[in-house]
Order: C-alpha cells, then sequence, then structure tokens
C-alpha cells in the first residue's frame, strides 16, 4: 500500500480501457489527482466493482430545441426539405418555458445514459428569434452539475437568404454562443453562406460545426468548399461537417480522393445515424440505400469522425432515447462493423467527438475533472456488442445518477 495526500473519494477497483487489471482513482477537489493499483488513504469510497470505467459518452452533435415534437405534426415527412419546412412552421410559436422543457427531458435522459458532454445546436434565425437560445443557455447552467453543455448558434434555413439572421447570429455568439454552425444547402447562395459563417468564426474565435452534403447525389457537394475555407484561414482541426452522407454514394477512389482531402484540411466529420438513416434511400422502391457513412473507415485514414445523436422524437428523426452507446450499437450494425472494429465504435462516442470538440481535459486521467461512468461489463468491446447496463455516474467527483440492476422473480 502506498501512502498518499488525502483524498475526497476514491474510485477502488475500476477497469479503464486498455488495462489489464482494475486500478484505484482518487479524487480531490472534484480532480483527479492519482491513478494506482492501491491507494492507501481514508476517503470516502465507491467499489466500482472491476467494472469499466468511462470518462462519459460525448454528443457532438444535437439539436435540444427542436426535440420531443412527436404529436405536433403528422411525421409524414420524407426529406430533409420537408422536415425543415414542419419545424419552421412550428417554432414561431416556441416559447422559452417550450424550449426548456423539452430540452430538460433529453438532457435527463443523456445524463442516465451516461453523456457527460455535449454540443447542441440551437436554431437562430427571425422565426424564433433568440428564445431557443435563451432556453439552453438556461439548460446548461441548470444541469453543469451533471453535463457539460456547449451551445452552437446555428443558421438552420440560409443565412444571405434570411435578413435578419446574421444580426442574430452576431447577438448570439455576444452573448454566450461557443460555436458557430451553417447550412449552406439551404441558403441560395452556399459559398457566400459558407464565407460569411467563417468570417464570424474568425471575428469571434470559434469552431465551425456545419450541416453538410446531405443526401445521396455525389455529381456536386460543398466540401471542397468548406475544405478550401479552412485551409486559406488556418481553421484546421476546428472544422466539423455533420451527416455528409454524399460521402457513402461515392465510388472507393472518390472517396479515396475525399478522405484524402479532409485528413489534410483537418476538417471532423459527425455522422448521425439515426436521422440519416431515417431520411436518406426512402424514395427508393428496393435495395434502398443506407446513406450512412462508414466514420470507423473514415479514422482509419486519419479523419477525426464521431457518431451523434442530432435529433430526438421529431420530423428528422421521430426515434430516440439519447442514449449514445445505443447509437454506436445501432451504428455497428448498419455499418457491417467488424468485432475488431468494435473498440473504434465506442471511440467514435468517447476519445474522437471530445477531440472534434476540442475537450482538452477529457478523460480519466490525473490533473482531469473525475467525470466517470461505470458500464456493467469488463470489457470495451462488449459495450457495443451486448449494450450493458450503466450502473452509475459521476461529475467532478459528484455523484449524478445511480440505474439498480433488475431483479428476477422465480415464482416456480
Amino acid at each position: 500500500m502506498t501512502a498518499q495526500p488525502a483524498f475526497d473519494l476514491i474510485f477502488r477497483n475500476a477497469l479503464l480501457r486498455g488495462a489489464a487489471d482494475p486500478m484505484d482513482i482518487g479524487v480531490t477537489r472534484g480532480r483527479i489527482t492519482a491513478i494506482e493499483p492501491t491507494l492507501a488513504c481514508e476517503a470516502v469510497e465507491v467499489d466500482v466493482g472491476g467494472r469499466l470505467a468511462l470518462p462519459g459518452f460525448v454528443d457532438s452533435h444535437i439539436h435540444l430545441d427542436k426535440a420531443c415534437l412527436l404529436g405536433r405534426c403528422g411525421h409524414d415527412h420524407g426529406s430533409v426539405s420537408e422536415a425543415i419546412r414542419a419545424v419552421s412552421g412550428m417554432k414561431k410559436d416556441f416559447s422559452v418555458e417550450d424550449v426548456y422543457a423539452r430540452g430538460a427531458r433529453v438532457l435527463e435522459r443523456a445524463i442516465v445514459h451516461g453523456t457527460t458532454r455535449m454540443r447542441t445546436h440551437v436554431e437562430i434565425d427571425p422565426r424564433i428569434g433568440l428564445r431557443g437560445f435563451e432556453a439552453v443557455k438556461a439548460l446548461k447552467r441548470d444541469y453543469a452539475w451533471a453535463i457539460d453543455l456547449s451551445l452552437c448558434a446555428f443558421p438552420q434555413e440560409g443565412l444571405t437568404n434570411d435578413p435578419g439572421s446574421e444580426e442574430l447570429l452576431v447577438q448570439a455568439l455576444r452573448d454566450g454562443g461557443e460555436v458557430i454552425g451553417g447550412c449552406p444547402y439551404t441558403d441560395t447562395d452556399p459559398n457566400a453562406h459558407l464565407a460569411r459563417i467563417f468570417d464570424l468564426a474568425e471575428a469571434f474565435d470559434v469552431d465551425v460545426d456545419l450541416h453538410l452534403d446531405f443526401d445521396l447525389d455525389p455529381s456536386w457537394w460543398h466540401l471542397d468548399e468548406v475544405c478550401r475555407q479552412t485551409e486559406r484561414r488556418n481553421y484546421g482541426g476546428r472544422v466539423a461537417i455533420g451527416h455528409a452522407t454524399k460521402l457513402s454514394a461515392l465510388p472507393p477512389e472518390r472517396l479515396k480522393a475525399a478522405t484524402a482531402q479532409l485528413a489534410k484540411a483537418g476538417v471532423a466529420v459527425t455522422v448521425l445515424p439515426a436521422t440519416d438513416l431515417y431520411l436518406m434511400g426512402r424514395e427508393a422502391t428496393h435495395n434502398a440505400p443506407r446513406g450512412l457513412t462508414l466514420a470507423h473507415k473514415l479514422v482509419g485514414d486519419g479523419v477525426v469522425c464521431s457518431i451523434a445523436t442530432n435529433n430526438v422524437l421529431n420530423p428528422f428523426t421521430p426515434f430516440g432515447d439519447a442514449s449514445l452507446l445505443r447509437m454506436a450499437n445501432f451504428y455497428a450494425n448498419v455499418a457491417h462493423a467488424s468485432v475488431n472494429d468494435f473498440d473504434t465504435c465506442l471511440d467514435l462516442v468517447t476519445e474522437l467527438p471530445a477531440r472534434l470538440m476540442n475537450l482538452l481535459d477529457y478523460g480519466i486521467e490525473v490533473g482531469n475533472p473525475a467525470d466517470l461512468v461505470v458500464l456493467d461489463t469488463q470489457d470495451s468491446r462488449f459495450a457495443i456488442a451486448e449494450l450493458p447496463d450503466i450502473v452509475m455516474g459521476f461529475k467532478s467527483g459528484r455523484q449524478t445518477f445511480a440505474r439498480q440492476r433488475p431483479t428476477l422473480f422465480n415464482s416456480g
């Protein structure tokens, strides 16, 4: 037993990814101060029981402001444009209280499913104004005890074609917006849209997170312009594109070239399985395309990628429970991931989205916040294969949730 300075908390017998044996994790004032096989100290103890401990899941792309709209519209939308129109027709009537209540419902599900970091896109335009943004700012404050929420100011319906949107974006960036989003395919001048988004990113020194190339027609795209803007402005490592379903429609040689282009420019890719699969290929009468870009393959070729939730119970995705572990399992099934890919699939909802979001204090390492979730498994591959229970979670050393094991009653 090695004598140690005083800890406030010790996690006993925590199995970390890549480790052969469980370790003890010492926590002082909410931060990890030691990771060793056996820590000797009088402190509050939590016995992890040799289970797998992760620093929490990272949801790099979600829309809290338009979640949980199931029942408010017909949900017979078969395309991206129809889903956008459906939400546009509703959001003019969204109140701060309404957005807050729906967002809180999703946040609480995400927390008990082990998510500890999240980036939410918040629609900002003359129809919704800053009401959604104010609601999500309040969610960020009120749920900071369990999750770190980052706000991305997002013009869903365009920019150059939508007078008043830019002024509202600037207000949001001045008042707590941490990332700027963009959606060039809804703008009448996509390149001007992208240029202005990058201008604002530079002016406010924030990262860029774009919705991009969200269809299955590979004859045209905006990826080239995004990479050009990224390199010209030296913004590599600070740009992400979501959906990018066109990549799934490329033949091998074109995909290889596009992958090299993304890696060289430092542009990350977020795949959104639930939405991408729901909206892509719906017009097919047979052999429907998946429309799913293979993130784990791109990772192998040097592109930072993530898997994220995107939408929950709305016209874009009338499903969802904000579980990133379930999303990673869903992705692995549809993407034909092999058992050897399962660890990468887990990376896609942990370490890789943390890199995409430039979270420098993420991970179970000395000096980092004591953010920890415990899965009822001893093997990280089984986290994807088996969908084990997530039994408890901690944020900065304070417990945020616990889940009891089910009890079987044998009446025989």
